[in-house]
């Protein structure tokens, strides 16, 4: 299990990417930082991780970071002094210049061209606030980039962060099995000039029927550009019906015929429910390829 660095924790690996989290609930990040791709970043020393507590930065003996917001109303606020403090002290431990992100519903919409940029700086700084929100002068004083997951509103902005150090961590190099699987995530595919993002393509595993319902003939030809001329299609096919937002003002906004041996298959038929008698050889190859153990 990768350990997951306090604020007190000064060490860094060479030429890996640092976050600092700053949160009122740095227990939320334990079991986070210890599971699936943001352990795997850690421990390949891609990625450090460091969670400090701002609370430890309050100049109340009972370590109170909010308070009753001016002018009335319901909530609490956090307040100014503890953040800047927290602020400054996770900044001292490390030279390297951190970006400075504030998880909020204001913010930017995240998006994978903002992820992507985020991915390549050496340093992120996180601030997840909570309650009420932030005292605004913070905010000014600090001037982080503020980013949102969506058009909606959670308790606080750990979840936030920990959405983003998922999608940053998995683009450091060297992190997923294989260095093309980022590449070919929805909006990191693009479509043949390169100026529009496209959703991924439908996938399969074994068994090559299930529920009366077939694996595409196409992936078990082994003929593998015509594997890759299907996924094209199909990516294009389901950006058009899922997200046609995505393919505004370009040629394939509209229905384009698919490849000639996938045109009974379209994005949403992909598994037609088609009952064929069990075969024990019927896995034996997959893509031309011998059928992994574990799956």
């Amino acid at each position: 299990m990768p350990a997951v660095l306090r604020d007190d924790g000064l060490a860094k690996r060479v030429n890996s990417m640092r976050i600092d989290v700053l949160t009122i609930f740095p227990d939320l990040f334990t079991g986070f930082l210890a599971t699936s791709i943001p352990a795997n970043a850690i421990e390949s020393g891609a990625l450090s991780c460091h969670v400090h507590d701002i609370r430890a930065h309050s100049a109340s003996r009972h370590r109170k970071t909010d308070d009753r917001p001016f002018g009335g109303g319901p909530g609490m606020v956090m307040m100014c002094q503890p953040i800047f403090d927290a602020v400054k002290a996770a900044e001292s431990q490390d030279p390297a210049t951190a970006v400075r992100v504030l998880l909020s519903p204001q913010g930017e919409r995240l998006a994978q061209p903002r992820v992507e940029w985020l991915a390549q700086q050496p340093r992120l700084l996180l601030l997840c606030g909570h309650y009420e929100g932030i005292d605004e002068r913070v905010v000014e004083e600090l001037k982080p980039l503020e980013l949102s997951l969506g058009d909606y509103v959670l308790s606080g902005g750990e979840l936030g962060a920990m959405v983003l150090i998922d999608a940053v961590a998995r683009l450091q190099s060297g992190v997923l099995g294989h260095e093309d699987s980022a590449a070919e995530d929805s909006f990191s595919v693009r479509s043949a000039d390169g100026a529009h993002p496209l959703l991924d393509c439908p996938h399969y595993t074994r068994p090559r029927e299930w529920n009366g319902r077939e694996v595409p003939d196409i992936l078990l030809s082994g003929d593998h550009q015509a594997v890759a001329r299907w996924r094209d299609a199909q990516r294009i096919e389901r950006t058009r019906e899922r997200r046609p937002d995505l393919l505004q003002n370009t040629p394939f906004a509209q229905p384009q015929p698919l490849p000639v041996a996938n045109k009974h298959n379209a994005a949403e038929q992909v598994a037609q429910s088609k009952r064929t008698p069990a075969s024990p050889n019927r896995d034996a190859d997959l893509h031309g390829q011998a059928a992994p153990e574990s799956a």
